[in-house]
């Protein structure tokens, strides 16, 4: 039921296409063209918190990656759920771009869970109302895209989404739990040092 559903709302929603929005669409969809994004949040994370930045960086890439790893080996890997371009009963119903369709299985969605992990860390880190606007829209944007492209189902972007979610909540936390760690050791060994010094 909830699968036919899925497949429905996906054949509506990529059914709204035109060759204009096509070329959009691809771009919104490629990693490249949000390299100035990611800069701009390494910018805004700095001013923020100028040494732990070297604590940070680890942690984005880790958070990263365990969004992008997980959703396949996890999910893509273990309900092998074709991509709507590979469905055999929606051939020729489905709207791809340049024959583009990816690997075989799409649940869940990786561009959905990198994105919303990304966004829901940064937003976590900088605590900032336009910020967040700003991170939202653009992970449901790449994610959209992916259903446009005739990549992903709703459900697939869905659990994507939630999956990247949790995953940048977990590593915020983890962030903050090692930092005052350091921020603790840092000041320990400092203050030992000094009492040796004065004896």
């Amino acid at each position: 039921m909830l699968e036919k559903l899925d497949q429905q709302l996906f054949l509506f929603l990529n059914s709204l296409h035109s060759p204009g929005w096509d070329k959009v669409m691809v771009l919104i969809s490629a990693k490249l063209t949000w390299v100035p994004l990611y800069l701009f949040i390494l910018v805004l994370l700095a001013i923020k918190y100028k040494k732990s930045l070297l604590l940070i960086i680890p942690i984005i890439i880790l958070t990263i990656t365990a969004a992008d790893q997980l959703s396949v080996h996890a999910f893509k890997e273990v309900f092998m759920r074709l991509r709507p371009c590979h469905e055999p009963s929606l051939e020729g119903l489905v709207h791809t771009v340049n024959d583009k369709c990816g690997g075989m299985y799409g649940f869940v969605s990786s561009h959905a869970a990198n994105s919303f992990a990304a966004a829901v860390l940064s937003i976590g880190l900088l605590r900032k109302k336009w910020f967040t606007v700003l991170m939202i829209t653009w992970a449901v944007l790449v994610s959209y895209s992916r259903v446009y492209l005739g990549v992903h189902y709703p459900g697939d972007i869905i659990a994507g989404a939630a999956l990247g979610a949790l995953l940048g909540y977990v590593f915020y936390k983890l962030y903050f739990y090692f930092d005052d760690r350091i921020v603790y050791n840092a000041n320990f060994f400092r203050i030992n040092r000094k009492k040796d010094a004065d004896n």
